[in-house]
């Protein structure tokens, strides 16, 4: 399947107008396709102009313009087979193109979701476009820039809901109408259809409503008091914020299955991935998370929907926007007032990580760089997310917010229903900051890559202390320093002798500070997090934090020294022993379940299984359980049950033995809590799988008791987790063998339980075979495929030289797709850097120590 080219795309914007999509979809075609006829109404500016449509139907019935069929054998010998239907020499003027077609339904997230729920049999469709599937729903002119009306009409079976991005109003029997849209771009046009369980309401005059399939229906009705109170605060909180008045006619948040990415922001038609409503326990943490995600997707209204990136080079101008928006509006509406904590510990990360791999890419790169959707596709990253919200949040503690609003009002105001450019929004914003220079700060920190890394050298002589800031990197940074003292009373406990607001300017110069008095025990760069840089500790500082971690009093500032190891250890720079010591002496204290949640996903998830092997990484194991533990022991009675239920959920990932977990299952319960639900009871069985405790039988009577499609996927990892040959050959055969039937989500679950590391012996003979099978995969079922089995089915344990051979052969070839071939060189980036780590030598403190 062709892509469309960023010069495609230029030369089609600068001949076209469009100006109306009617789509008319019939949904009762049995359960492989399902009709969809469109009539694109649209503009020629030059006479004898070639240009095309995109579409990528399972059968082509019609294609008629301004009246006339157009000959079905050239059709059939055009080059529809990439996916574009041909307009050859056509006159200037007005145009009315009419494609009748019958599309493939998806298994995997793309164009039109199918689901038949395993719990009651009753079936859900949803369409996701997002960024190049909307030629698997209706022919279009698939590009940003070329927005239009949507009038949308559908015909489905008599007993569903239908949704769309206008106020959708039911015709006829099983017939449906949606209100015609403001002009929107194709990527946003979004459908839902079937027995949907709706909660709905009012608020600002408009409609809104919460949608879930009927088997999650009671779980969404316990939680839309708070959905619907989160929604009503971001909604009226963006109302102050932004000039333009919310720009659509109904708010809808669709909560769908087996959805490939967190959320998409459809006009009027936000849809989730089903797993935020939730059948279990969950922490303040999770319910955060999901409040933050729907402020994200409420953010989107206005950056990207009300105004929309040109080309995909500026997805930062969506997705950066939004995640900024997103953390802050929240901490300033709702309850979750500790965002920027999580974001510190558990989101900022991402971003990092990514920015120190051969795949990084400027915030808004070059568009020369992302000459193609295929290219595009990959952005949707940590770098786009997470340090470009990072990049926000500095360019808003340096312009000032009330500045920084007021460009973005100026955007809005200039580009309402439009397309805008980074050069765009950059005028939008000088035009209200006359002492800022911001196309400079663009050029530093948003055309520029990588992570730029703060190190203090402190000093003391004759009754005065200095502190020097080095900086190893080219961006200016506006960041606080923290300066602690541990108090007299209580030498476990820091208490703050005074921040300092500094500015560190891109000439690579020290900064410099001197006082009267000895020096602080703690000196903390970038207290508060305003900026995106690693920071280093001096010994000292170190020090203190092994001896005091947990007696600082803001947990954002915890959060930043706890990111500061993270680096340190990624880095090779401290041990990742000391790390675990760190974290067995201070969490067990730590009263922030987001801060508990981040070390112990890092300690868990890349301490132990990357950077340690063998003997170590038992006794990781037994670390992170034993910290568990004495988190349980803190929070009996009750106290803090979002860390309680954290510290059960990492036990039960992390034991080494059997027999606790066991207890737990006879018992249906932890001792004092919390009960085995749904997720602890599959989680508790997955571990148990991995440790040869359990097997088929057990896991057939989980699923008999759970045939759920959360159930389904539980089953599928604990049968591929099994140490048995049988169950490892069936679940390789379930990833890549030759059924593609197999959802999107059942090949990531049956991933996530095969390799493991207690079973290395036993999966040796599938290390060789992963590439040539992934490739071949990947070639054959799609994008969301080969990133799943790019991410979850990589053998992520194998670090040695011969894992690095056999990844950087297969790169070499042409075989793997775009897509795979990010996920491939992202694994091998960091398979080079565990490998790093397990050869260093690292001694107690910051600083290499090699020898």
């Amino acid at each position: 399947m062709s892509v469309l080219t960023r010069d495609e795309a230029q030369t089609r914007a600068r001949l076209l107008t469009v100006q109306q999509y009617e789509i008319t979809l019939d949904l009762t075609r049995g359960a492989e396709v399902f009709g969809s006829t469109t009539v694109i109404r649209f503009t020629v500016r030059e006479a004898g102009t070639d240009t095309f449509v995109q579409l990528r139907p399972h059968t082509l019935h019609r294609a008629e313009l301004d009246g006339t069929e157009l000959d079905g054998a050239a059709l059939a010998a055009s080059s529809l087979a990439d996916g574009r239907l041909p307009l050859t020499a056509l006159p200037a003027g007005e145009h009315v193109l009419r494609v009748e077609a019958d599309m493939p339904y998806s298994r995997v997230g793309e164009g039109m979701h199918r689901f038949t729920d395993p719990a009651d049999g009753l079936t859900y469709l949803y369409t996701q476009c997002c960024m190049d599937d909307a030629p698997l729903v209706f022919a279009c002119f698939d590009q940003p820039d070329l927005k239009a009306v949507f009038q949308v009409s559908v015909t489905a079976p008599p007993e569903w809901t239908v949704l769309g991005n206008g106020i959708a109003q039911r015709t006829g029997e099983g017939h449906w109408e949606c209100a015609p849209t403001p002009p929107i771009s194709t990527y946003l046009m979004a459908v839902a259809a079937g027995p949907y369980h709706s909660v709905r309401t009012e608020h600002a005059g408009l409609p809104f409503g919460l949608h879930v399939r009927r088997s999650l229906g009671e779980f969404l009705d316990a939680d839309a008091d708070e959905l619907f109170d989160l929604t009503r605060r971001l909604f009226d909180r963006y109302d102050e914020l932004f000039d333009e008045p919310y720009p659509f006619d109904s708010y809808d948040q669709a909560f769908v299955p087996e959805f490939n990415s967190g959320a998409m922001e459809n006009p009027g038609l936000v849809t989730f991935r089903d797993e935020f409503i939730h059948r279990s326990a969950i922490t303040e943490t999770d319910r955060q998370t999901r409040g933050m995600v729907i402020a994200h997707e409420m953010a989107h209204m206005w950056f990207g929907d009300l105004v929309t990136l040109r080309w995909w080079d500026d997805i930062w101008l969506n997705e950066s926007f939004a995640e900024y928006m997103g953390f802050q509006t929240l901490a300033e509406s709702t309850r979750f007032t500790g965002t920027w904590t999580d974001f510190a510990v558990a989101r900022k990360g991402w971003g990092y990580d990514a920015d120190q791999r051969g795949s990084t890419h400027p915030v808004a790169p070059d568009p020369d760089d992302v000459p193609d959707t295929a290219a595009a596709r990959l952005n949707f990253d940590g770098i786009s997310y997470a340090k470009g919200a990072s990049a926000l949040r500095q360019l808003v503690a340096w312009l000032g917010e009330k500045t920084f609003l007021a460009g973005i009002n100026e955007h809005f105001a200039r580009h309402r229903f439009g397309n805008a450019t980074l050069h765009d929004f950059l005028d939008s914003l000088a035009r209200v900051s006359t002492e800022r220079d911001v196309h400079a700060w663009a050029a530093r920190w948003l055309s520029t890559t990588g992570v730029d890394t703060l190190t203090p050298r402190v000093g003391e002589a004759d009754g005065r202390w200095w502190l020097e800031i080095g900086h190893e990197g080219g961006r200016p940074h506006r960041l606080a320093v923290g300066l602690y003292d541990r108090a007299p009373a209580d030498p476990a406990r820091l208490v703050l002798r005074e921040r300092l607001e500094k500015d560190l300017f891109e000439d690579g110069a020290p900064l410099t500070h001197a006082a009267d008095g000895p020096r602080p025990d703690l000196v903390l760069l970038n207290d508060g997090d305003l900026t995106y840089a690693k920071v280093r500790l001096d010994a000292e500082s170190w020090r203190s934090v092994r001896d005091c971690l947990s007696g600082l009093p803001d947990p954002l500032s915890r959060g930043v020294l706890w990111n500061a190891a993270r680096d340190l250890v990624r880095d090779a720079e401290l041990a990742p022993a000391e790390y675990l010591a760190t974290m067995r002496a201070h969490l067990p204290a730590e009263t922030d379940n987001a801060v508990v949640q981040g070390v112990l996903s890092f300690a868990r998830t890349q301490v132990a299984d990357r950077f340690l092997s063998g003997v170590a990484r038992t006794e990781a194991l037994d670390a992170i359980a034993d910290t568990c533990r004495q988190l349980l022991a803190r929070t009996a009675g009750g106290s803090a049950p979002g860390v309680r239920l954290t510290a059960v959920r990492t036990f039960a990932d992390s034991a080494t033995a059997p027999d606790e977990l066991l207890a737990w299952r006879a018992a249906g319960t932890v001792p004092g809590g919390p009960a085995l639900d749904p997720e602890l009871s599959w989680r508790v069985l997955r571990r148990l799988s991995v440790l040869g405790a359990v097997g088929e039988p057990e896991i057939a009577a989980a699923l008999e008791a759970d045939p759920s499609a959360t159930g389904q996927e539980g089953a599928a990892r604990c049968r591929a987790a099994l140490p048995d040959a049988a169950a490892k050959a069936a679940a390789w055969d379930a990833i890549f063998g030759t059924d593609d039937r197999l959802s999107k989500y059942l090949v990531t679950a049956t991933a996530q339980g095969f390799w493991q590391p207690e079973q290395a012996a036993l999966l040796e003979e599938y290390v060789g075979r992963y590439y040539g099978a992934a490739v071949e995969l990947a070639a054959r079922r799609g994008d969301s495929i080969a990133a799943a089995i790019g991410h979850w089915a990589f053998p992520f344990f194998v670090i040695d030289e011969d894992a690095v051979r056999r990844g950087t052969e297969c790169l070499a070839t042409d075989g793997p797709t775009p897509a795979l071939r990010r996920q491939l060189a992202d694994q091998l980036d960091d398979l080079r850097r565990a490998l790093a780590v397990r050869e260093a030598r690292t001694g107690p403190g910051p600083g290499p120590a090699r020898g």
